[in-house]
């Protein structure tokens, strides 16, 4: 039967443990915080040395899994057995292998916790091992998450914490960090353990924790292009320049794509009153006097061309075309363009 992450951590969490779990999809997140709540949770530490075993699917074969699952516990009310990195066992899918794990999924061991931990792929549904696993285990499928969902899924996962984020804290995590679900948890994580009791997550904390400067990042220089300070603008262009390793240029140039195509969808809205524009940035509403700005400081046409000349940037640092150019001299051709605009009949010669 199919769950939602949260609904299987709660009944773990209550002690109710099913006899066999098995966790896919594309999202490794959500498989390894439910296997890793199973390996430290579900026996007390004297129990795990004989009833707990951890193995990797590319050390076993089903029969070799199945042998451990219908073992029974020693001196403890059940065992555990996790299998990591499912996906690499070599006859789950082949016709001997899945008759087997069929016909143990139809009787499984009450005793046992089996767990399936199967990264980065699903088994097909329409299949008989994928229908059987759907009506007899505990089955989760994981999606990664879009990147306009990311903000949203910061801001439960610190309160779920019991802390408070800022909407710009919230910001800078998803932009820097992006939609890699393990490592924003690991981030935030270590956030939380720099607060002081009752501390909120805000920029500041951000800035400081994870390797932001505060005066030189891309939401600065962002901030110098609308405000046409070309001063600023090279000051945080020879900053990144001469720390590389924290400011890449591609993530950079994919934050500032987002900005101008957001930029673009806000030029073509019917309402642009500064209650309209709110509506539409959503969870960025609290960059509306921002954007608002920008609007009046590039028309329509001439976000048109960023988008172009960012694109061009792209190809650029990627080595499609523009020889043999350094990342610093891409950009510094970039925000030259985006700070003097040519005009539109010379705009693309």
């Amino acid at each position: 039967m199919s769950h939602t992450p949260e609904g299987i951590m709660e009944q773990l969490k209550k002690r109710q443990f099913a006899p066999v779990y098995f966790l896919q999809g594309e999202e490794p997140f959500y498989i390894d915080q439910i296997a890793d709540f199973i390996e430290a949770n579900a026996l007390q530490e004297h129990e795990k040395g004989f009833n707990q075993v951890v193995v990797y699917g590319k050390d076993v074969d089903v029969a070799t899994v199945l042998l451990q699952a219908k073992r029974f516990p020693m001196m403890s009310e059940r065992q555990v057995v996790i299998v990591k990195e499912a996906q690499s066992i070599a006859d789950l899918e082949r016709e001997e292998g899945v008759r087997q794990l069929e016909t143990y999924l139809q009787n499984p061991l009450p005793s046992t916790i089996l767990v399936f931990c199967h990264k980065h792929k699903s088994l097909d549904g329409r299949k008989s091992l994928g229908k059987v696993v759907q009506k007899h285990a505990v089955l989760l499928t994981t999606k990664k998450l879009y990147d306009n969902q990311i903000p949203a899924w910061i801001t439960s996962y610190v309160k779920s914490k019991g802390v408070q984020i800022s909407p710009k804290a919230v910001l800078l995590l998803s932009e820097f960090i992006g939609a890699d679900l393990s490592r924003q948890s690991n981030e935030i994580d270590k956030l939380l353990i720099n607060l002081q009791p009752g501390q909120a997550i805000d920029e500041r904390v951000v800035q400081e924790n994870v390797g932001i400067s505060k005066e030189y990042n891309i939401f600065e220089l962002q901030s110098a292009l609308i405000a046409q300070d070309a001063l600023k603008a090279n000051r945080i262009i020879q900053y990144f320049e001469a720390n590389p390793k924290n400011n890449p240029l591609i993530p950079n140039l994919s934050l500032l794509f987002t900005f101008f195509t957001k930029l673009l969808t806000l030029h073509q809205s019917a309402d642009k009153s500064e209650s309209g524009v709110r509506k539409s940035l959503g969870n960025r509403g609290f960059l509306v006097k921002e954007y608002m700005l920008a609007l009046r400081v590039f028309p329509l046409m001439r976000v048109v061309d960023i988008i172009h000349h960012i694109r061009v940037a792209d190809l650029q640092v990627k080595g499609i075309s523009g020889g043999d150019m350094s990342e610093s001299e891409i950009l510094k051709e970039l925000v030259f363009k985006i700070l003097h605009p040519v005009p539109r009949t010379l705009a693309f010669h």
